[in-house]
């Protein structure tokens, strides 16, 4: 991947461009923590893998161009595990990196190859956040679009806040607690421009130190010197991280109405 200088705003209507929104999944993954035997994006919810309710919500939203899942180079499952998702908006590429940022930097460069222009959006969302709805992804796009960094879904957090110390028996024990005042927990969709995000992913990965604290799309862009917009997300739009969650997700999707 080669540097590229961050972008420069510009009156899209005055030049006749009209940037087009693409979703990007990283999915190459093996949700260690999830516990479930094998990658989390697989593991099957209400009667389908995860990654599979996650996708059929991105279809379902008109205004994205398309959807390039990102695997790992050796993912020989995807295929079988997400049969529905084919057509020409569907796309897949096995360049998965050794971490999330890498995966999202490679996938940048397959968009790029695949005709997508710098100024273009570019929603990064989580495999493993299956119960998000196509409306709160316009919520997204409606109140980023005209942005010039872009922004992300998140909620204010409403949980008193602990920092932990290990005890002497190596239990956790609360050292302090920590104000939430002004606190957002951050989500997926990550709404930014192509030719921002990109750079600033590759200025993060160029330093090991740096690398290790981006740990979404809108760290990578703060990183980069920029502020990026907070929308309003859901609290159904968590992530499956913990046994426990994948329970729940199967509660939320089995009672939502059909369509």
């Amino acid at each position: 991947m080669l540097d590229a200088p961050p972008l420069t705003p510009l009156n899209f209507s005055a030049h006749g461009f009209q940037p087009r929104c693409f979703a990007l999944v990283p999915c190459a993954g093996i949700g260690a923590r999830a516990g479930v035997g094998g990658p989390k994006q697989y593991h099957p919810v209400a009667g389908k893998a995860v990654v599979a309710h996650t996708l059929a919500s991105l279809a379902s939203v008109s205004r994205l161009a398309a959807t390039l899942v990102v695997l790992s180079p050796d993912d020989a499952v995807f295929e079988r595990h997400v049969p529905a998702f084919t057509g020409d908006s569907a796309w897949v590429a096995r360049v998965g990196g050794a971490s999330r940022a890498e995966s999202v930097a490679h996938g940048l460069d397959e968009l790029l190859a695949r005709g997508a222009d710098p100024h273009d959006w570019v929603l990064v969302h989580d495999a493993a956040r299956c119960l998000i709805q196509p409306g709160w992804i316009d919520r997204l796009i409606d109140e980023c679009q005209d942005d010039e960094v872009g922004g992300l879904l998140a909620l204010p957090v409403a949980d008193t806040l602990k920092a932990a110390v290990p005890g002497s028996a190596g239990e956790a024990r609360v050292q302090s607690t920590v104000d939430r005042a002004a606190k957002w927990s951050a989500q997926t969709p990550q709404m930014f421009r192509l030719g921002l995000l990109r750079p600033a992913l590759i200025a993060a990965l160029s330093d090991p130190a740096r690398a290790a604290a981006i740990t979404d799309e809108a760290s990578a862009v703060e990183a980069f010197g920029h502020s990026p917009r907070l929308v309003l997300g859901d609290f159904e739009n968590f992530k499956l991280t913990w046994p426990g969650d994948f329970a729940l997700a199967e509660r939320l999707l089995s009672t939502r109405p059909a369509g």
